[in-house]
């Protein structure tokens, strides 16, 4: 049998390529837009793609099964209850695709979504019991999947209570490969481990150690971000195949379209095109904040330092379904400039009352610690409200490490407001050259 993990750091999406040698056959189980990985791996392996299986409607990444249907003629399988618009082979609860000595057999899981299946994976030439399984958006290693992105979020939490005991039903030794590793927004407290055993979670999984009320509680217990671009990648996941992307060239001029600066903070600082909003391509959770700051129907035009590393942002930006690339600049004039401060200016400016400033972190942050007198607006929202904001004095920006500081300066500077980001640095460099932070309490608290 070939087994084959592939593992998306950047939004912490897993897919797999299960194959039978012999057969010269092989599946691809939750496949990203970006196929060119499984064909690479098929090729080396001299096996065939025939089947693309999905645990469910994905939320957090365009699926590339439009792309394995359309240009390689792979037979797609979901559960009805998704309620594809595509050709599709229905799944049923117990119903199997078997190729050579593999079998791959289907238990539906339904919590997260009301599609949702997990795939027991047999391999014959070893024995009749499954040797893993594939638990999609269910249970991850160290967690489980959250309940409340296409349900009322107690419905799917009791659902997802009674999936989850049936995957605990698997034998102890039978390996555990979930749809999300560390990272992903779709849960907070997985593994870093990109697999695990049945045995080992049903012992330490925080998820798995409760009743269904304490469990259901948990689960819907605060709100959690949601993936962004979640209605625009639901629609495409289930609707007509979408196929391979545009071609992504080099031009000389980004008229009409909205500049991405992908290239790194302190090179956008240095000089930029106007009105660009920078989102480095090189830090974590790249597409995932782009799609935050952008709309899915916008035509992109993206500034970055090589070709190579347009390619780069180019995949993770088609990864969250914006697919609106007119192509990228290299050398463009640098029309505009930023001016970052340093962690150890920002006490004698606040003291001066010389700047404004906004802490673009999330809320769980901020709660632990932040700079008194400065504003709370996430990075994530500021394009949507910039034009609600004084400018009256310069606004300095700050995160955690500078990343979505520098975003948020970006995204105000194209809105004609003078901004300064901390770049090198945070809130907590703040507090550890000996800033006061403030701790937000409750009330009776």
């Amino acid at each position: 049998m070939i087994f084959r993990q592939f593992v998306d750091d950047d939004l912490g999406c897993a897919s797999y390529l299960i194959g039978d040698e012999s057969e010269g056959v092989a599946v691809v189980v939750d496949p990203a837009y970006a196929i060119e990985q499984y064909l690479e791996e098929a090729d080396h392996r001299g096996v065939e793609l025939a089947h693309v299986l999905e645990t469910r409607t994905h939320a957090d990444h365009l699926s590339g099964h439009g792309r394995l249907a359309l240009e390689h003629g792979c037979t797609v399988h979901l559960h009805p209850a998704a309620e594809p618009e595509y050709p599709h082979e229905p799944l049923a609860d117990g119903a199997a695709i078997e190729f050579g000595s593999i079998c791959i057999r289907t238990i539906h899981t339904p919590g997260h979504r009301p599609e949702h299946c997990c795939f027991a994976v047999i391999d014959r030439s070893r024995g009749d019991a499954p040797w893993l399984v594939l638990t999609g958006d269910s249970l991850f290693v160290g967690d489980a999947a959250r309940p409340d992105l296409a349900v009322e979020a107690r419905e799917g939490a009791e659902g997802l209570f009674r999936s989850l005991r049936r995957l605990t039903e698997l034998p102890d030794g039978v390996e555990v490969y979930p749809g999300h590793v560390a990272g992903s927004l779709c849960g907070t407290g997985m593994s870093t481990k990109a697999s695990s055993t049945i045995g080992f979670e049903r012992r330490f999984n925080n998820a798995l150690l409760h009743g269904e009320e304490e469990f259901v509680d948990r689960a819907t217990d605060g709100a959690q971000l949601r993936p962004p671009n979640m209605e625009q990648i639901v629609k495409l996941n289930r609707g007509p195949f979408v196929g391979g992307p545009e071609p992504f060239e080099r031009i000389t001029a980004g008229t009409g379209a909205t500049i991405l600066d992908v290239r790194k903070a302190d090179d956008f600082a240095a000089g930029h095109v106007h009105a660009a909003i920078n989102v480095p391509v090189s830090g974590n959770s790249f597409a995932t904040r782009a799609a935050f700051v952008l709309s899915p129907d916008e035509r992109l035009v993206l500034h970055a330092s090589t070709r190579d590393e347009a390619e780069r942002a180019a995949r993770g930006l088609r990864s969250v379904a914006l697919l609106e690339l007119a192509g990228y600049l290299l050398d463009p004039p640098a029309e505009e400039r930023l001016s970052p401060i340093e962690v150890d200016e920002l006490d004698e400016l606040l003291a001066a009352g010389q700047v404004d400033l906004i802490d673009v972190r999330e809320k769980d942050e901020r709660d632990g610690g932040y700079i008194a007198g400065s504003r709370h607006i996430p990075f994530r929202l500021l394009r949507a409200c910039a034009d609600t904001i004084n400018g009256d004095k310069p606004i300095v920006t700050i995160c955690e490490s500078g990343m979505r500081a520098s975003i948020a300066a970006s995204v105000l500077a194209a809105n004609g407001i003078e901004a300064r980001p901390v770049l090198h640095g945070g809130v907590g460099a703040w507090e550890a050259q000996g800033g006061h932070t403030v701790e937000f309490r409750r009330c009776g608290t």
